[in-house]
């Protein structure tokens, strides 16, 4: 694959990702006005499932698409997604790769759905965690439009 491939499929890839944003700031910003510490009803679960489920698909984008693909560009090797984000971090493409594992490990129980007893756990950390990934993409993006 040439550059001018690469750079476009990221191109696409930054693309998508831009695409499921709105969707996403707007259920963070939903899910923020919603008070955690006492029961929660069927209509706020279905807000913080519907967060729940913006962030993994967001977070799946962001890692394995458009990160991926701007390393290929920069014609560095990072095989699994460990050496990734440790190479996004030391190439300051993104702030904290201990975050982006973070988010990998919440997208994984999210994705796999093991939880019903730290559910709202999950609710809480997707909250915190999704200002953290915003950060992250925003930093990112600030990154490829000053290297490509």
């Amino acid at each position: 694959m040439n550059q001018a491939h690469i750079k476009a499929l990221l191109e696409s890839n930054r693309q998508i990702l831009g695409q499921a944003m709105p969707s996403f700031i707007r259920s963070i910003e939903k899910c923020h006005a919603f008070d955690l510490e006492t029961l929660i009803s069927f209509e706020v679960e279905e807000s913080f499932d519907a967060l729940t489920s913006k962030f993994a698909r967001v977070s799946d984008i962001f890692t394995q698409k458009m990160l991926k693909s701007f390393l290929i560009l920069l014609r560095e090797d990072a095989p699994t997604f460990l050496d990734r984000m440790n190479l996004c971090e030391k190439l300051g493409i993104i702030p904290s790769a201990n975050d982006l594992i973070e988010i990998r490990d919440l997208r994984n129980l999210i994705a796999h759905e093991y939880l019903t007893e730290n559910l709202l756990e999950v609710y809480k950390e997707s909250l915190h965690l999704s200002v953290k990934l915003l950060q992250a993409i925003e930093g990112a993006n600030a990154a490829i439009d000053c290297r490509s």
